[in-house]
């Protein structure tokens, strides 16, 4: 049986013109992108299934997305043949020259790929790696501009303009009661069999020098349009319309409220993905596939 290498790939992405992470039948996506280039430089017969760690939305970006992708080790020899002869033994040659297959993947990658996504590095993924099980956190980062002027036109892909001002104490003081491993399920589209138990475990606002703000939501995943509705709802608070305690009430409601609103895509970014040591990784994965509940 030909043997398969695991790489792990770190990525970014302007979402603006994407139909979101995941493949879609003629639709432009992320996913779709990178499996069609890996096929197209690896010659393989159909494109290989990429596992990312967090599907984003359409008009979400990325700046430290991760995924791994199960690679036949020929396919990979293959790659820099262009300056030297396929190796007739790939699994002897890996040790001497994987990491310049790997770097000759990357390059070609550039040249394939659409300027708004980047396969910044690949890697060899250690044992027991699973992209979307193995991850400890995710960090993502929403931005919002509220001068009355609008937003830098150089950042309108990435800044949502509000059009009225917001004080950062009321975003703080609304968001310190939505921490901890709670039931998001008002902040969450449901899913047929899926968990919307996550723990938030930061989610602060900082007005950078530049005018902008920033919130920071960390979790150890999310649910979909969870990051987005959360924002929506104290940006509400933000503006003095809603009390620092409405967002808590809705969360403990546990039912979507119509008084929510999920906040723009293009102000969302996911910034970093976390994962353990390389000995706990495999252990993570298995913790994670289990489906939790809320202890009592």
């Amino acid at each position: 049986m030909e043997r398969e290498l695991r790489l792990r790939l770190d990525l970014g992405y302007d979402g603006t013109d994407f139909s979101g992470w995941a493949r879609q039948p003629g639709r432009r996506t992320v996913q779709g992108e990178i499996e069609d280039a890996l096929g197209r430089v690896l010659r393989l017969d159909a494109p290989p299934s990429l596992t990312v760690a967090g599907r984003t939305d359409a008009g979400v970006h990325a700046r430290g997305q991760v995924a791994h992708v199960d690679l036949p080790l020929a396919a990979l020899a293959a790659v820099s043949s262009v300056r030297a002869p396929v190796p007739e033994d790939p699994e002897r040659a890996w040790g001497e020259r994987g990491a310049e297959w790997l770097g000759a993947l990357t390059r070609r990658l550039a040249g394939v790929l659409p300027l708004d996504v980047r396969v910044h590095t690949v890697s060899v993924a250690p044992e027991g790696f699973d992209a979307r099980f193995s991850a400890l956190s995710r960090r993502y980062g929403y931005r919002v501009g509220d001068v009355p002027g609008g937003v830098d036109p150089l950042r309108r892909r990435e800044v949502l303009w509000y059009a009225r001002p917001l004080d950062v104490d009321l975003l703080n003081a609304a968001a310190a009661r939505l921490l901890g491993e709670r039931d998001f399920a008002a902040f969450c589209r449901r899913r047929e069999g899926a968990t919307t138990i996550r723990e938030l475990q930061r989610l602060d606002w900082v007005r950078g020098a530049d005018g902008i703000l920033l919130a920071t939501v960390v979790a150890d995943a999310f649910c979909h349009s969870m990051v987005r509705a959360l924002v929506g709802s104290l940006l509400t608070v933000g503006e003095g319309r809603r009390p620092v305690e409405w967002p808590a009430e809705v969360l403990a409601r546990a039912v979507r409220d119509s008084g929510v609103h999920v906040a723009p895509a293009h102000g969302l970014t996911l910034e970093e993905v976390r994962y353990p040591a390389p000995e706990e990784l495999a252990r993570r994965a298995a913790a994670t596939r289990r489906v939790r509940t809320l202890s009592s």
